[in-house]
């Protein structure tokens, strides 16, 4: 039977935030965006995995890129694990549920208490593109964000890219080699834990040093 990864997961009254594959592709809807500016970069660190980083787009997710950063400072992210990896595709995090393993059947389905509207932007889904992940509703983004393991057009303008990786491909294979299993075929088999996240100054540019004559 086909297997269908766009089936909203619904316990106690809440849907999981999922990435759909592109049998499946919402509406689109675009949200206004206004420019801004970062001098930060995040650093995930995952256990037994590595570190990745990446920067943020502000410029076409102000409002994402903020709130992200707002989630980070409170330690949000710490502890939390990965419910949902397809490799070729993505791997999902940001799950606030994930950190209790009593509450496995309800993975997928956590959130920050609150929602934020979808800011679609022009930004290519590509191997390390970082996007918010949500359900049917596409103002239903709100801690949820997923890491592209490969080209995936038909996310385009369907789901809020708002960074990149610049760092730390190479943990990114590592991942995408999570074995994976479960009703749906994409539950990592062994934990991958989120350790915690960090905003780092982004380093300056080492001043150019002229040859002597």
């Amino acid at each position: 039977m086909k297997r269908v990864f766009t089936a909203l997961l619904v316990c106690a009254g809440l849907a999981a935030l999922t990435v759909v594959r592109a049998e499946d592709k919402p509406a689109d809807k675009k949200a206004d965006a206004k420019p801004a500016t970062t001098n930060e970069v995040a650093v995930l660190k995952f256990k037994d995995f590595g570190d990745i980083t990446f920067e943020f787009l502000p410029d076409v997710a102000p409002k994402t890129v903020e709130n992200f950063k707002k989630l980070t400072r409170e330690k949000f992210y710490d502890g939390t694990k990965s419910h949902r990896l397809i490799p070729g595709f993505m791997i999902q995090l940001g799950d606030p549920l994930t950190k209790n393993d009593a509450m496995q059947a309800r993975w997928g389905t956590g959130d920050p208490g609150y929602k934020i509207n979808a800011e679609f932007n022009d930004t290519a889904h590509v191997r390390g593109v970082v996007s918010m992940a949500r359900s049917r509703d596409v103002n239903s983004a709100g801690s949820q964000f997923f890491i592209c393991f490969g080209t995936a057009t038909h996310l385009d303008r369907q789901y809020t890219a708002f960074a990149k990786v610049t760092k730390g491909l190479d943990v990114l294979d590592k991942l995408e080699k999570v074995p994976v299993g479960g009703s749906q075929g994409s539950s990592p088999q062994i934990p991958v834990v989120l350790e915690s996240i960090t905003l780092n100054p982004v380093s300056a540019t080492p001043p150019v040093t002229k040859p002597a004559k």
